[in-house]
């Protein structure tokens, strides 16, 4: 079975592509390809025996105590290791007589142990014989007369309690190997669901494992439209990757360019806000100027008033009229430059619409990714069927491989096995049954010697009285004595039969534990199947010449079984790469080699692309000798600073209506406060519209005077950045697309080799898990060997032999009590000391009161000298 398991993993390996060694790791996008099917086993091979289980580890203590050694590891493989010949001399080599002292020295307490045995066998069924004819000659407590001694009670008491104890533990064994004896035959009765348990596993194992195969071969179609879908998608990936490595120098250029444009936009509305604000200056500042002298000379009129002379108004006059030469303009716009020259030159500059150039550019640039998409077509029409033609390649291989008819086989295999197990198995339950039956008997024959021990005392102990005397006990105390004497023969008669089987189960039970579940549990049994050379001489390995025909590879059973039971893969855990290696099969060089020169030969041409063509260039060197750096801003800023007026039009109105108030009421008054609101008039509909065109004109030369600032030096960087992206990208592309088409390929042949390795780990780990292999040693030796057969025989021979040994203290009390139950022949009787020589000679040999002499009963003990 393994050899057919071996070669379905080499037919599965077969069926995926498989690895290159990768030059590089790109960081590709990882993909998912999901979870390898596996079903649920439902063997567990774990067993807990339940309130039985204290017997098994009190047995577990007293083997411990019989053999407390160590696994005999090294021994052990020197014994498998040694050839004992025929010849007598053989065995009397130094070697051999040492190993076989060795083995006696490990072995000493189950030698001891069954040389007591083998002791209890021979001498108690000789001894029963002797006492019995011992007792036929009226001597071993065989003779009806009981001697009458002081302590006589106590001694029956102390005896009768002794034998209740023994009997009480002899019940206790025997109770001890009933439940081990059904323990057993119940355990094996279940045992057939585990067997079918292990066997559906073993199917779920070779059914599951196709599935697995057909799962890790589709996710290759994963892989491929990961592919595909990024080979569509050529244009955003490699085309934006050439994109943003050029992104770099491209983007600050046009957007210094696109920059300029706008400048160029805001110094054309700049010099048409000049230009409008000073003629509006120069015509408003006429008007007031012309308005301010009528203002004034209408004040000059009023103040001529011969109302001013009068005392009260003279100085009030005199103040208002000192103050009328304020009444005048403070800027002269009219000797400011005009800047029609320098407007002019800007529209003609204008009349090329930069922004669109540079937009142009942009478009050129961004187009990069539809570019490389359409210059790719055809190449990536090849690739697309070639990885098509990789998948087809697979598929059909997998159809040809004989999967089906391998797992056929090894399905009629197993159905076979179990067909013959549950052929077999009602064969087992027979001979469990009789198993079972012997050691009922086994266990009846000491409940029958307790039934004679438990009615002896109980039918003694109701029966006795004391006052009578030993000729005159009654019938239920004398029956209780027979039955004290029936158990005594019994046990002469079992005792010997018990041990035999005690000292055979005791001996073959213990030596298993030791030497098979012990070492089992702690897995020190499969370092010595490990040991080189010891289960075949010619090979290293046994288990590697077995499964591997190469016996010099280390595959042990330790670590076979250790990852089966981890639920690891076959593949790994036999290491079937030494029959099939996955990295030379899993080899997709053949493949990634073609898809690399296809992917090679992409030749992206970004020469159409043109950022900024001459006449943007020659309109931006136009707009740099346009001739607004050459305004005279410093003329132009001295007037703006200046006040539209001398002074502050509402304030002097404030002022002039202040002082007409201290006038007398009159006339005057009223001509000066009307006055001031015409000047009041002034300022509102004269002063703040040229405020308001001064503040236009402060902006726009503060505008014209930055962007002026070193425009020439501007204008040649802008240029210059233009030109040295051109120059990257007409002298550079080719290099860059080279490196970013390297790039991609990785990422494409990235997602192959992530398959390739999720197929490896998955066989590796996933598929064909030997979980059920493990389920089926554990059940063989650890379940159904060690805790069903083993603690049971154990738990069985511990018991009975305890019965076996304490039938020995039972027996003897059992004898020494029955000589105070049972109803005697003779008794002690004396009449008086001074005739006690007559008495005796009258009363028989020996002075004995013999009833059948008298045919009356005497209670009375007439002496209390006793004779012996």
């Amino acid at each position: 079975m393994a050899v057919e398991l071996c070669l379905l993993l080499l037919l599965l390996c077969r069926s995926t592509i498989s690895e290159v060694q990768p030059l590089h790791k790109p960081p590709p996008g990882t993909l998912d390809f999901g979870f390898v099917p596996a079903k649920t086993y439902d063997t567990n091979a774990y067993h807990e025996p339940g309130s039985i289980g204290i017997l098994f580890r009190m047995v577990h203590a007293f083997l411990y105590l019989v053999q407390p050694n160590s696994f005999p590891q090294d021994l052990i493989k020197k014994l498998a290791q040694q050839k004992f010949g025929n010849a007598q001399g053989d065995y009397q080599k130094p070697e051999n007589v040492v190993l076989t002292l060795q083995a006696i020295y490990y072995e000493i307490g189950f030698i001891v142990s069954a040389a007591l045995g083998l002791l209890f066998v021979l001498f108690l069924p000789l001894v029963g014989l002797c006492f019995c004819m011992c007792r036929c000659c009226d001597n071993c407590g065989g003779e009806m007369h009981q001697r009458q001694k002081k302590n006589a009670d106590c001694r029956r008491g102390c005896f009768a309690t002794f034998l209740f104890v023994a009997s009480l533990i002899i019940s206790i064994g025997v109770l001890c190997a009933y439940a081990a004896n059904q323990h057993l035959t119940s355990q094996v009765r279940g045992a057939k669901n585990l067997m079918h348990s292990n066997f559906k596993d073993l199917r779920i194992f070779l059914n599951d494992t196709p599935g697995q195969i057909d799962y890790l071969v589709s996710q290759y179609n994963t892989t491929k439209n990961k592919a595909v879908s990024d080979l569509n998608n050529v244009g955003p990936l490699l085309g934006s990757r050439v994109q943003e490595r050029f992104a770099k120098e491209v983007r600050p250029a046009l957007d210094a360019a696109l920059t300029m444009a706008g400048a160029i936009r805001e110094t054309k509305e700049a010099l048409e806000n000049v230009s409008v604000s000073v003629e509006v200056l120069q015509e408003g500042t006429e008007r007031l100027h012309a308005n301010l002298t009528d203002v004034k000379t209408h004040l000059s009129n009023t103040l001529s008033d011969s109302a001013c002379s009068t005392a009260q108004a003279a100085s009030t006059c005199n103040i208002i009229r000192n103050s009328l030469n304020q009444l005048s303009i403070n800027a002269n716009f009219s000797g400011l430059p005009g800047v029609s020259t320098q407007l002019a030159k800007v529209n003609d500059v204008l009349k090329t619409d930069l922004s669109s150039l540079v937009q142009k550019g942009y478009a050129a640039f961004n187009d990069t990714p539809d570019l490389v998409l359409n210059q790719t077509k055809n190449i990536l029409s090849d690739i697309k069927n070639f990885l098509d033609f990789i998948g087809s390649n697979i598929t059909s291989f997998t159809k040809m491989l004989p999967v089906q008819k391998v797992l056929a086989d090894l399905t009629i295999y197993l159905t076979q096995s179990e067909a013959y197990v549950q052929d077999y198995f009602p064969v087992v339950e027979q001979y469990d049954f009789y198993r079972w039956l012997g050691c009922l008997i086994l266990c009846c024959m000491v409940i029958l010697i307790l039934v004679f021990y438990y009615l002896g005392l109980l039918c003694g102990t109701c029966g006795y009285d004391k006052h009578a005397s030993p000729t005159t006990r009654g019938c239920i105390s004398n029956t209780g004595g027979n039955f004290l004497m029936a158990g005594v023969g019994f046990s002469f008669l079992f005792s010997w039969v018990l041990m035999i089987v005690v000292v055979i189960t005791f001996v073959t039970g213990g030596n298993v534990e030791k030497l098979v579940c012990e070492p089992f549990e702690d897995r020190t049994l499969f370092k010595v199947l490990d040991t080189p050379y010891l289960l075949n001489r010619q090979w290293r390995n046994y288990l590697s010449g077995i499964v591997l025909k190469n016996p010099e590879i280390n595959l042990t059973f330790e670590k076979v079984y250790s990852d089966c039971k981890e639920n690891k893969g076959i593949y790994s855990t036999l290491h079937l790469e030494n029959l099939f290696n996955i990295n030379e099969f899993l080899n997709i060089s053949m493949y990634t080699e073609d898809v690399s020169l296809k992917i090679e030969h992409i030749n992206v041409n970004l020469s159409n692309i043109v950022l900024l063509d001459e006449i943007g260039k020659q309109n931006l060197l136009n707009f740099s000798s346009s001739g607004i750096d050459g305004i005279n801003f410093a003329a132009y800023l001295t007037e703006i600073n200046k006040s539209v007026t001398k002074v502050d039009l509402l304030s002097f109105a404030n002022d002039l209506e202040a002082r007409a108030d201290q006038l007398p009421k009159g006339a005057l008054e009223n001509a000066l406060k009307g006055h001031a609101n015409s000047i009041r008039m002034i300022h509102n509909q004269q002063v703040v519209p040229l405020e308001q065109a001064m503040s236009t004109l402060y902006q726009s030369i503060r505008l014209l005077q930055r962007t002026s600032s070193e425009l020439t030096v501007k204008v040649k960087h802008v240029i210059s950045a233009v030109d040295a992206a051109q120059l990257l990208i007409n002298n550079n592309a080719s290099l860059v697309i080279i490196q970013e088409t390297k790039k991609y390929m990785d990422m494409i042949i990235g997602y192959f080799e992530q398959y390739v390795e999720w197929v490896k780990e998955s066989i590796t780990m996933e598929v064909a898990a030997c979980k059920p292999i493990a389920n089926v040693i554990d059940t063989a030796v650890d379940i159904f060997l060690c805790s069903y057969v083993i603690d049971s025989v154990n738990t069985f021979w511990f018991g009975l032999g305890g019965c076996s040994i304490f039938l020995i203290p039972a027996i003897i009390c059992a004898v020494k009590l029955s000589k105070y139950y049972r109803r005697m022949d003779t008794e002690d009787v004396y009449d008086d000391v001074e005739t006690i020589p007559m008495k005796n000679m009258e009363n028989g040999n020996n002075g004995y009161h013999k009833e059948h002499l008298y045919g009356i009963h005497n209670p009375v003990m007439t002496s209390s000298v006793e004779q012996w």
